[in-house]
């Protein structure tokens, strides 16, 4: 219910039959405007994250322990990533012996990682991206097992597609504009 008191607008949350009792038999609605109805409904859960913060920053730690310079893109790609979700804070950078190195913290822990910039190349990153999603996905490779894993298509739709994750599209037969400028749909 809306009301007018003492110079202010004051509203009201009264159940419904408060309402019928407070308003039966009354003769007098002093201050009231106007009353309304409705439902409360809780707003949605928020989506999950596409990429869960949790999972990044362990992935990161393991990879790091691993001390293994295959992974090297992916780890500073996470780190990128982090950055972005504020999880990570840039400290300093340093160079040493020509190589950039990004001196990272854990903003809630404190934990101070050094990662060195592998200087990617645009051409680089599609194949860096798919191998960390791999990596999100499955964890790191167990020993004996292949890696990355094959795609699995849902049962029912077309399993033909059996591409390695790290298997860039190919471009055979077009030249070079056709790739890199999207044509015009009229």
């Amino acid at each position: 219910m809306l009301g007018y008191e003492n110079k202010e607008y004051i509203r009201h949350d009264i159940c419904e039959p408060c309402w019928i009792n407070a308003s039966e038999g009354a003769t007098d609605r002093k201050g009231y405007i106007s009353h309304w109805q409705g439902t409360y409904e809780a707003p949605p859960p928020a989506p999950p994250e596409a990429i869960q913060k949790d999972n990044a920053e362990s992935l990161l730690r393991k990879l790091l322990k691993t001390d293994d310079s295959r992974w090297r893109e992916a780890s500073y790609i996470l780190a990128v990533m982090l950055e972005r979700k504020r999880v990570l804070k840039v400290k300093d950078q340093i160079k040493d012996k020509g190589e950039r190195i990004f001196i990272y913290e854990i903003s809630k822990t404190g934990d101070i990682f050094t990662i060195p910039d592998p200087n990617l190349k645009m051409e680089q990153l599609e194949q860096v991206q798919t191998e960390v999603a791999a990596l999100l996905e499955y964890g790191l490779p167990e020993k004996g097992v292949p890696w990355p894993p094959k795609r699995t298509e849902p049962e029912g739709e077309n399993s033909e597609n059996t591409e390695e994750y790290n298997t860039p599209p190919s471009n055979e037969g077009k030249d070079e504009m056709e790739t890199a400028v999207p044509q015009s749909v009229n």
